[in-house]
């Protein structure tokens, strides 16, 4: 986009053109009143200001400094020579002083991508902006300051931020793993998800540690790598949702939404899309407490999305696609009141009311999650003297190693994860002797499993080949896989 600012004769006044919203229709009288209380004389004369490409809609208060700029430009205020080659992009209050605005990680991305030599923002938005390499970034506070560099553009150099330091520097300090007492199964399932990037469930009565569990998976993910910091940094930025006003986003994304969520909320939308939280989970978990409370017809957005790892949005006027490749993380009890199958208190739900009840969540759905686990609650004197559990360093430890040996395997190709493979992957990473392929036969004709689930449960097995270090798939390893199917032996 590109602002363009015409001084003619006439009677004095400011029309701007190219579809502006009405936060970039306000901007003139915001602009007006900061150039005047800067000190700098606003032309009393007839002013064109045209935002292009005229047929694409305009929205927000980044276009503020821009115009500003644009006028003092064209009445001969400030030099034009850089115009050319930087880019703008800041609100401005009416003292003249300048406000951070939201998606300025992607807008440097973006810049750099096609040539631009330097941005210029509201200093807030600095550091966010200058961990693009190859891009000159400059922070000023004031829009006096602008101007100064543009006609002393010498006087100023450019943020300088590494990027790679700084993620580098961070630590994760999360909840951690050996808080958990006993639950050795569902520890053991949290530790595939992490190294294989698999969808989990937790099936359990209330109180048996399902939440606890779920929100103890970020601290054994592997961290971040540049590249993807700079992804999810750029999805915060978009969404207005960067705390401080630092550089990137070091920890990997847990969003946990309500059950009241609406479909556009998850997968993002309104008038002028915005990411929602499957896109706010990108590269990390999408945590789903009491999945059956959730609307059934809401769960369903959920389904394209698992599988082809983007969203896309399309409004009258434009459509946009963001990146969702998340790991869904859900619990919920496994009947209405929810001690079906519970050793301590026993269920009082009749059959029809727990098939209802799960009718709530569609088999293409369950078929998209890998790892089924069944969670029970502890006895009294396993809460007393279960000693704690393995801590969430030593447990990320293992999970690296199984994810370095799976990138070694995939190497150039696409998938970053186990649990991104595709059916050419699988013929050419998990073939099967005739043990373990008549196991798998038999798991399939017993639970009913469909082709997809299927595939699931060899990239599971393969996560656990990994974890156990072995090149091949074996027996054991589709076994123990095909036992993470809690649901539908359920069924």
């Amino acid at each position: 986009m590109g602002v363009e600012v015409d001084i003619a004769g006439g009677l004095p006044g400011i029309v701007v053109v190219g579809l502006p919203d009405m936060a970039v229709q306000e901007a003139k009288e915001r602009v007006k009143a900061a150039l005047k209380n800067a000190g700098y004389a606003f032309p009393m004369r007839r002013i064109v200001i045209n935002l292009t490409p005229a047929d694409l809609r305009k929205e927000g208060p980044s276009f503020d400094l821009p115009v500003s700029i644009g006028i003092l430009a064209a009445s001969e205020q400030v030099s034009a020579q850089l115009l050319e080659d930087y880019l703008f992009l800041g609100e401005v209050s009416l003292d003249g002083g300048l406000r951070s605005v939201a998606g300025v990680l992607a807008i440097a991305a973006a810049a750099q991508r096609i040539g631009i030599k330097g941005l210029v923002v509201p200093a807030d938005n600095a550091r966010e902006a200058a961990v693009v390499k190859g891009l000159a970034v400059y922070g000023f506070k004031h829009i006096s300051e602008v101007a100064d560099f543009l006609n002393e553009p010498g006087r100023y150099n450019p943020l300088q931020v590494d990027g790679q330091a700084e993620l580098t520097r961070s630590r994760f300090h999360g909840l951690d793993l050996k808080d958990v007492k006993g639950q050795a199964h569902a520890r053991r399932a949290l530790e595939i998800a992490a190294a294989g990037g698999h969808n989990l469930i937790f099936v359990g009565p209330p109180g048996s540690g399902k939440t606890m569990l779920a929100r103890r998976l970020p601290g054994i993910l592997p961290p971040l790598s540049f590249s993807e910091a700079l992804e999810v940094t750029q999805i915060h930025s978009v969404a207005g949702l960067l705390k401080d006003k630092g550089s990137l986003v070091s920890d990997r994304p847990f969003r946990s939404p309500h059950h009241s969520a609406s479909g556009p909320s998850l997968v993002g939308g309104g008038s002028f899309p915005r990411p929602g939280e499957i896109s706010l989970s990108h590269r990390g978990i999408l945590f789903l407490d009491e999945l059956t409370e959730f609307k059934r017809d809401v769960l369903e957005f959920l389904r394209q999305p698992l599988e082809d790892g983007h969203v896309t949005i399309s409004r009258t006027r434009q459509s946009v696609s963001f990146p969702a490749q998340f790991t869904l993380v859900a619990s919920t009890n496994p009947c209405p009141c929810g001690y079906f199958g519970d050793t301590i208190q026993p269920c009082t739900c009749k059959p029809k009311a727990r098939e209802q009840y799960w009718a709530k969540l569609s088999g293409p759905l369950m078929d998209r999650i890998d790892l089924q686990v069944a969670v029970n609650r502890l006895k009294p004197e396993e809460i007393t003297q279960q000693p704690m559990g393995e801590d969430s360093v030593s447990v990320r430890e293992r999970v690296q190693v199984a994810r370095d040996r799976a990138r070694t395997r995939f190497q150039d190709d696409t998938p970053r994860c186990n649990a991104e493979m595709q059916s050419r992957h699988l013929r050419q990473w998990c073939p099967l002797d005739n043990a373990t392929r008549n196991l798998l036969e038999g798991a399939i004709r017993k639970l009913g499993l469909s082709a997809r689930a299927t595939d699931r449960i060899l990239k599971v097995a393969r996560t656990i080949a990994d974890l156990a270090g072995d090149e091949n798939l074996q027996a054991h390893h589709v076994a123990e896989a095909v036992q993470y199917r809690t649901i539908d032996r359920m069924q």
